[in-house]
């Protein structure tokens, strides 16, 4: 066929979903070659991925809890799936607009795309020319395969068929589903389905061959390989084995030790860095008189703590899953800020993840002697890849999104009042101290119980103070101290479990705790903007 039929299929031959499939597979191609692009280059800069993370930056902090609330750690599998939802619809209308106008429309349609992906990647931290390679390959392949689809969507009839007239069309019906019409210069094409079909699948299969290639050049199974293949060195202070009663082994109640498959993950980073330990370096600089860079044979080679620390999400509302208990093995952060040397005046650790991210911790609280730690090891094993592999911040005491930088990179020893992090910047506290709280685990929120006496029992956690008591009030009765768990320090969560006799009907059960300090957390609720949500947690049962 000549350029006039590539360049518009005509609407009277062509259905509306023919042509919206044709635009689908060539977003889909787009899609796929960008993601096979972007492996190698760097896998932020995949359009998806950085328009996903561009909406995580514009967001305010109530937007993000919202999320993480609804969501939870599926939150940004939600925002990609939203922008693919997206992207599909707009690939259709492209499809549509390239049918009813000609391809330079549609070629234009995916272009504009391109500019928002472009715009989404130079944004980013340390964004370079090479971080658009993806995104215009991308768009090129799209606008290729959009002629393509647009090519085969019709076929030429022979020359000496004659102009189809209604008994025609009834004899043909099993093979031209519009009728045929003249085209400049004379030729006369019908809609071809088979083309189209073998052309959107051939569109698609590239497309996903694309993306599993991506995967493989992306080298996340050779960090995988290498993390497995570690053997980690024995920590020169161990942790002291848990002391008996740590876990009151009540059924439904979280264990002390959460495991790695279990514990939360809530950050930024819509594509899991791959980082390779190989080439990982730790450079700490800034205020500090001798500036260090650690590879990570180096760091291996320090000697290693192992501490058990709760970690918290400022997120977490009162009573949510978004904290966990381990065993982490690191090297104490303090040790490697003195060997650098802080210089007077400085307050704050600026750390930056792989991925750009960024985190203000307070200089005093690495420093004063609790177990601040470079980790590189979760529960006896090295760090899983989504929590921080190789190397991520563990420091007890404070919220995350202040202290627990995964895959670390960088450390810059400054001020606050000369540096911002991330969250901090979007006006979350700038300090970020974990509040006493606690939580209802046995029995759950809405459960029926049997009459009569019921155990109730959760955790409670105020990292670095501990927790000195649990108490508990049933329909707002007078509070109970319920019987707490062994632990072996202050930076844990602990357990507890009360009885109490219920009898037939509604009721309702609150818990609070005190930590080390005397202070008992607060019966008002707030939030989690801007340093933490507060509040009693508070379920009902029914009793039968």
């Amino acid at each position: 066929m000549g350029n006039d039929d590539v360049s518009r299929a005509r609407p009277e031959v062509v259905p509306g979903w023919a042509a919206a499939l044709g635009g689908l597979t060539a977003g889909a191609v787009a899609l796929g070659v960008a993601s096979l692009v972007a492996a190698p280059v760097n896998p932020d800069t995949f359009p998806v991925a950085a328009v996903g993370n561009a909406l995580v930056d514009v967001s305010p902090g109530a937007l993000k809890d919202f999320a993480i609330r609804t969501f939870g750690e599926n939150d940004k599998a939600v925002v990609s799936a939203g922008v693919l939802v997206l992207l599909a619809a707009a690939s259709a209308g492209i499809g549509v607009l390239a049918r009813r106008r000609g391809l330079p429309y549609g070629v234009a349609g995916l272009a504009l795309f391109g500019v928002v992906g472009l715009v989404a990647v130079l944004t980013r931290p340390d964004a370079s020319a090479m971080d658009t390679l993806p995104t215009i390959l991308g768009v090129l392949a799209g606008s290729w395969t959009l002629a393509v689809m647009l090519r085969r969507m019709t076929r030429p009839l022979p020359e000496e068929a004659e102009p189809a007239d209604h008994a025609d069309h009834a004899d043909h019906a099993d093979h031209v589903e519009r009728p045929e019409v003249m085209r400049a210069p004379g030729r006369r094409v019908a809609f071809d389905r088979r083309g189209l079909l073998g052309g959107a699948a051939g569109g698609f299969a590239v497309a996903g061959l694309s993306v599993l290639g991506g995967r493989l050049l992306g080298g996340g199974q050779s960090v995988e390989a290498a993390r497995r293949a570690l053997v980690l060195p024995r920590a020169s202070v161990p942790a002291p084995p848990l002391p008996a009663g740590t876990d009151l082994r009540v059924p439904g109640l979280t264990p002390f030790v959460t495991p790695a498959r279990d514990f939360y993950r809530v950050d930024t980073a819509f594509v899991v860095p791959q980082v390779d330990p190989s080439t990982w370096t730790l450079r700490v600089h800034g205020m500090v008189d001798r500036p260090v860079e650690l590879s990570f044979a180096e760091l291996l080679r320090r000697p290693l703590v192992e501490a058990d620390v709760t970690l918290a999400c400022v997120s977490n509302e009162v009573g949510g899953p978004y904290v966990g208990n381990a065993r982490w093995l690191g090297v104490p952060m303090a040790e490697v800020l003195r060997a650098a040397g802080l210089r007077a005046g400085a307050d704050m650790l600026l750390s930056t993840s792989a991925d750009g991210w960024t985190c203000g911790t307070p200089v005093e609280v690495v420093m004063d002697g609790r177990a601040a730690l470079f980790a590189v090891g979760m529960n006896g094993e090295p760090l899983p890849t989504e929590h921080g592999f190789p190397v991520r911040q563990v420091i007890p005491g404070l919220y995350g999104y202040v202290s627990a930088t995964k895959w670390v990179v960088d450390v810059k020893v400054t001020r606050f009042d000369v540096d911002t992090a991330y969250w901090t910047s979007r006006g979350w506290s700038a300090l970020g101290p974990v509040k006493t709280e606690s939580r209802i685990d046995v029995p759950g929120d809405g459960a029926s119980v049997r009459a009569g006496r019921t155990v109730i029992a959760g955790v409670a956690w105020a990292q670095h103070r501990g927790i000195a008591a649990v108490e508990v009030s049933v329909d707002r009765g007078e509070w109970r101290a319920a019987r707490l768990a062994a632990t072996p320090g202050p930076d844990t969560w602990r357990q507890w479990s009360i009885e109490a006799d219920l009898r037939p009907g509604g009721h309702s059960i609150a818990v609070r705790a005190t930590d080390g300090t005397g202070r008992t957390q607060t019966a008002a609720v707030a939030p989690p903007v801007p340093d933490g949500a507060t509040g009693h947690h508070t379920i009902t049962v029914t009793a039968s």
